[in-house]
Formats: structure tokens, sequence, C-alpha cells
């Protein structure tokens, strides 16, 4: 199985990279500019947009602003090696639910 590359536009694949900011507000905000670019599974928003519970921040995205966001199962590699069932997340046309 291959590994997928993350977002380079959104973020950095960079283990040196780090935000400054880390409130909920500025995880979104990564989160929703990932997501323009292109499906993040749950792996790829922790490593490369330091969002340590991504679904979270999907749900408020969702629920609280409104934004069309698919949930969908695959399998992926960790960085150690073992595959794992995780959520990727794929924003859907239009990108805001405005019905």
């Amino acid at each position: 199985m291959t590994k997928e590359k993350g977002h380079p536009k959104a973020a950095p694949n960079n283990p040196d990279s780090h935000y400054a900011d880390l409130s909920a507000e500025a995880q979104r905000k990564r989160l929703i500019d990932a997501l323009r670019c292109g499906p993040v599974t749950t792996i790829e928003a922790r490593r490369n947009l330091d969002i340590l519970m991504p679904a979270a921040r999907v749900h408020e995205l969702k629920h609280r602003h409104g934004f069309d966001i698919q949930t969908i199962r695959v399998r992926q590699e960790t960085d150690c090696g073992k595959l794992h069932s995780v959520a990727k997340y794929v924003l859907m046309a239009g990108g805001v639910d405005h019905g």
C-alpha cells in the first residue's frame, strides 16, 4: 500500500513545522483551507495540520458553519507502518450547504 501525501499548499509535510495558534478557530481554518485543496484523512490532519482531534473540528465546520463535508472510511498506513481504519474528509462541491 502506498502512502498518500498531505496537502503541501495547506501545510508543509515537515516534522519541524509548527503552528503558533492551536485554538479551535485556527484549527478549523487550517482544516477548511486544506479541504479546499482536496480530501484530508485523520492521519494527515494530525501530522500536517497539527489537529489532534480532526473529527471535532469537522463536526464544528459542518454543524456550526454549514460546510458540506462527507466522511469516508479508508485504511491508511501510519508513520510507523501500521494500517488503521481512519476517516477521510471530503469537502463537497460548493463547500457550504445553503439549504
